[in-house]
Parts: C-alpha cells; sequence; structure tokens
C-alpha cells in the first residue's frame, strides 16, 4: 500500500518516529533523571498503563502507512524493556529503518539477540571517557569500561555503523571533546556532540551552560562538512583530516526546526510532534476502546496536520513552554 504523503501547517512530511517502551532507566544523568527528582519513590508508570509490543507494532504498521521509515526504539533505557529483542521481531518485518539508542552497559548481554532479531543500528550514548567525569553526569554506579564493553559487543555483533550521543554541558565536559574524537574517529563509529537542551523542568537548565555548536567546532578543529544525505538529519555531519566524522546537533545555538519531520510516542502511547512539547495524543486509549486502524490513522492525520511546532526557533522570544515533558519520558 503506497504511504500517505502527510504533512504539517508547515509542509515537513513525517517520516522519522522514536518509540519509547519504558519510562525507567538505570543512570541517573543529571541532564536528564537528576536522582533529587527520580528517587526511589518517584511514580513510575504501572505495567498496564504501557503498551504491549503488539500495541506497539499495531502503532508501527500505521505510522509506516502514513510515510514513516524509520523507527527508532528509546527508553527510559530500551533494554530495561523484558523480552525487547521479541518486539524488534515484529517490527522488523516492517519495511522501515529499524534503531535504538542505549546508554549501552546492557550490550553485552543483550546485543546478540538484538541483531539475530533485526535491529539495524545502535546508537550509544556516552557523556565522558574519563571515569570521574562520566560517574557525575551518571548519578549510577557504572562505569565507561561497561560502557565501552557494550560499544564492543554490538560491533562484534555488526550492529553499526555505531553512533556515540555525547551532550556537552559547560563546565563539566567539554573537556572530553578531542579525546572522544580521538578515542573513536579511527574506527567507523562516529561521535555526535549535543548542545545541552532545555527539555523538561527538572534538569537546571541555564543557557550558560551551552557549549555552542561554533565553540565545539573551534575546539575540534580541522573539519569540512560532509553534506546529509537527508534534509531532514538533525545532525550537521564533518569530515576529520583522518577520515573520520563526527557530528553536531545543535537545536539551540542553530535550530533546524523548519526540518523536522519526527514524531515521538511514549510508553503509555502518547503521541508528541515535539521534544519541548506540554501535550500529547493518547493514542493507546484510541485503541484499547476498540478504534480501527483506519480511525487511528486519521485522528494521527489530523494531529500532524495541525502541527506547527518551532520551540527552539522561537526560544529567544521568551515564548517559554510550561510543563514540558521530560525527556525521560518520549525518549529524547
Amino acid at each position: 500500500m503506497r504511504a500517505v504523503d502527510l504533512r504539517d501547517s508547515f509542509g515537513r512530511p513525517l517520516r522519522d518516529l522514536r518509540i519509547s517502551v519504558t519510562d525507567r532507566c538505570n543512570f541517573r544523568c543529571t541532564y536528564c533523571m537528576p536522582k533529587e527528582v527520580f528517587g526511589k519513590d518517584f511514580p513510575f508508570m504501572p505495567k498496564d498503563s504501557i503498551m504491549s509490543f503488539e500495541e506497539i507494532d499495531r502503532l508501527a504498521g500505521i505510522f509506516v502507512s502514513l510515510g514513516v521509515k524509520k523507527i527508532r526504539l528509546t527508553g527510559g533505557e530500551p533494554l530495561l524493556r523484558k523480552n525487547i529483542h521479541q518486539l524488534i521481531s515484529m517490527l522488523s518485518l516492517r519495511e522501515v529503518e529499524l534503531a535504538m539508542t542505549t546508554n549501552g552497559v546492557l550490550l553485552p548481554r543483550y546485543a546478540p539477540s538484538l541483531s539475530a532479531a533485526g535491529l539495524d543500528r545502535i546508537t550509544v550514548s556516552l557523556d565522558a571517557l574519563d571515569e570521574s567525569t562520566f560517574a557525575a553526569i551518571t548519578d549510577s554506579g557504572h562505569t565507561v569500561a561497561a560502557v565501552l564493553a557494550g560499544i564492543e559487543a554490538a560491533e562484534s555483533v555488526g550492529l553499526g555503523p555505531i553512533k556515540i550521543n555525547t551532550v556537552i554541558k559547560r563546565s563539566t565536559n567539554e573537556d572530553e571533546i578531542l579525546e572522544l574524537v580521538e578515542r573513536f574517529s579511527n574506527r567507523e563509529i562516529a561521535v555526535r556532540f549535543i548542545e545541552f537542551m532545555d527539555v523538561g523542568n527538572t534538569n537546571g537548565w541555564s543557557m550558560d551552560e551551552v557549549v555552542s555548536a561554533e565553540e565545539i567546532r573551534d575546539i575540534i578543529g580541522e573539519l569540512s562538512i560532509i553534506p546529509p544525505n537527508n534534509p531532514s538529519d538533525v545532525a550537521k555531519k564533518y569530515r576529520l583530516p583522518n577520515g573520520g566524522e563526527v557530528g553536531i546537533i545543535s537545536s539551540v545555538t542553530e535550530p533546524f526546526c523548519n526540518e523536522c519531520t519526527r514524531a515521538r510516542i511514549s510508553s503509555d502511547g502518547r503521541l508528541f510532534t515535539c521534544l519541548f512539547s506540554n501535550k500529547g495524543l493518547d493514542i493507546l486509549s484510541l485503541m484499547r476502546e476498540g478504534k480501527d486502524d483506519s480511525e487511528i490513522s486519521a485522528v494521527i492525520q489530523e494531529y500532524w496536520k495541525s502541527r506547527d511546532d518551532r520551540y527552539s526557533e522561537i526560544r529567544s522570544k521568551n515564548s517559554k513552554i510550561e510543563d514540558r515533558v521530560e525527556m525521560s519520558y518520549i525518549g529524547g
């Protein structure tokens, strides 16, 4: 069946879908799930509120029919979802690229089953190579060595090309930039440096803590621009003198809202059309009420057609969105 050419109010198509499979995580990164908020008593979602694998697969089919070309599984930490390889097996039958973002520490255990199930590639979050810096950021008891072991495990079963996501925060880890580039640029691994963003309400974001894309480029040094494969690619890619590649995601200082083709679904089945949203469309309830695929598709189409999100472009105009959804809820 031919996909619908669905466009929002600015003419942006729907091409990329991020699906959160859990709101839980085994890290407590200070910019995402600070422990003082997401502590032992935090009310995470009950099991019956979370989408089943069958519900996720059904939604995936609807979104593919609306033009989605790539699905990324996120969390929280997606590898905390029991039997996640079974979901991947189901989704791998769809005509779509299938990826996952993970903190990597569970990959030595699960990488073989993920690859066998049909996962195409992995992105690993790693904000520092120095153990003390890593510990201060992740506040979890896990180690850099565990993440590196996860990257090796993913490489060994062909889950590549692997990308590394690194959130850069001033006076925290900007001194890690060159070391990360040197560590991975001679391998088929691209590090992507991400400006510290004002996602959610709990990470204490301040513009003073943002290391801009321009500063990151200056720190790295000689770079040549790599043309994007797709206009909707969020990372600006650069070639290093040694032939390696780095990327920079600059949603704060160099916004790319006009090219955003992403939708996000939380683990309780709510559709969000922007990372900085404060509300979502409850699709899971529609499914559980017995609506058929065509009815749900029609609702999604109307929601996307009315989409006018461009938060990063208007951030400086004091258009602050109150009570933004937390990154851990919709997968970043």
